[in-house]
């Protein structure tokens, strides 16, 4: 085992549908080092498929099969890229820890389903491949999800801050750092999701920039509480979620007959926001810092929300210590395959509810 490459490959493709990202990253006794990035987006027969097997549809089981040999072909491009890039061969990669993507999360009937053909990645690569994350933990009584908070823990846990990382994806969600007593986490609700769906469904585009669509609205209050008063927010954690809830035909449901557009989209922002801040409050208090990643990191009318609603806590990005925030997910899961190929569980029971800590994933050897 000493002897063992420490060189690792994450790759994660997320509820935003956005593409695939994909790190290089070097794991041993120090801190993990990033020693390459790259994103590759998704083209746009892709996306729309793996967006439409979010819902039930005809012939969904052969439709989902050929998506994941798509993907799975599309994730061996991002991973030969990145190797190019950093001038790196396949062969000094130890494994990829790759999450897939996915398609439903439903713990409460005891599954989860991420696409990806492992096998073909692992073939088309050349490189060992883990991966099915979630479903151990499921097995185990467990929500399956968050997995990133025993990562966290392992890079961002301070031993006199307390600390909170939020990921801010399609779904946001967080991973609590006190300085005593048990690391947390769960899903805190819609991240970017809806506010992508609404600013492509009005503007024509995949994301609202910087928020400057938001900003330019007013949100609406008594729409704000009625979207807050969904049961998701107020139940205890653990808990997890995804477009099997928060998706348009949720947003319907509560629109208004005639309102703006843009403060429509103020009030997801808000509910976002309100999503985050107040399951910082609840379930967090005492925070000191907090620190963003994800996508969503870089909507600065979000962030600035955020920062309004927590006065006592600094808000920043993860880059502050050391981690770029676009990649955190990513080596995130590269760290995942490290604790399954070493025989070390990977889930955190405190956070997804399961019966125990669980060896997680399924290891794909290299051709």
């Amino acid at each position: 085992m000493g002897n063992a490459p420490t060189l690792y490959i994450g790759i994660m493709s997320g509820t935003s549908l956005d593409g695939i990202d994909s790190a290089l990253i070097g794991l041993d006794d120090g801190a993990p080092r990033q020693l390459g990035s790259l994103h590759l987006p998704f083209d746009q027969e892709l996306r729309a498929t793996l967006l439409e097997l979010n819902t039930a549809g005809d012939n969904e089981l052969e439709r989902a099969a050929l998506a994941a040999n798509r993907l799975s072909h599309a994730y061996a491009v991002s991973v030969r890229q990145l190797l190019q890039a950093a001038q790196c061969s396949a062969h000094n990669i130890r494994a990829i820890g790759c999450h897939g993507q996915t398609v439903r999360h439903r713990p409460d009937l005891g599954y989860t389903l991420q696409l990806v053909n492992s096998a073909l990645l692992a073939e088309l690569s050349g490189i060992a491949v883990v991966s099915d994350f979630r479903s151990r933990d499921i097995a185990a009584g467990g929500q399956g999800a968050p997995l990133a908070p025993a990562f966290h823990a392992a890079l961002f846990k301070h031993p006199e801050i307390h600390r909170v990382i939020v990921n801010i994806g399609g779904i946001s969600n967080l991973t609590d750092l006190p300085v005593q007593g048990k690391i947390t986490g769960f899903d805190c609700g819609p991240g970017n999701v809806l506010l992508d769906a609404w600013t492509n469904r009005h503007l024509g585009q995949a994301f609202d920039r910087d928020g400057a669509w938001a900003d330019s609205g007013r949100p609406i209050p008594e729409l704000l509480e009625q979207m807050l008063a969904d049961p998701y927010f107020s139940a205890p954690p653990p808990k997890s979620t995804g477009r099997d809830l928060f998706n348009p035909a949720w947003l319907q449901q509560y629109l208004p007959p005639s309102h703006a557009p843009a403060d429509i989209q103020a009030t997801l922002l808000a509910l976002t926001a309100r999503g985050i801040a107040d399951a910082i409050r609840t379930h967090c208090p005492g925070t000191q810092e907090i620190y963003l990643c994800g996508g969503g990191a870089h909507n600065r009318a979000l962030v600035s929300r955020l920062q309004q609603l927590l006065p006592n806590a600094s808000v920043d990005m993860t880059d502050k210590l050391g981690i770029s925030s676009d990649w955190v997910e990513a080596l995130a899961f590269a760290w995942l395959a490290q604790q399954t190929l070493e025989g070390k569980p990977g889930n955190l029971p405190e956070v997804t509810g399961a019966r125990g800590m669980r060896l997680l994933g399924a290891i794909h050897p290299a051709g």
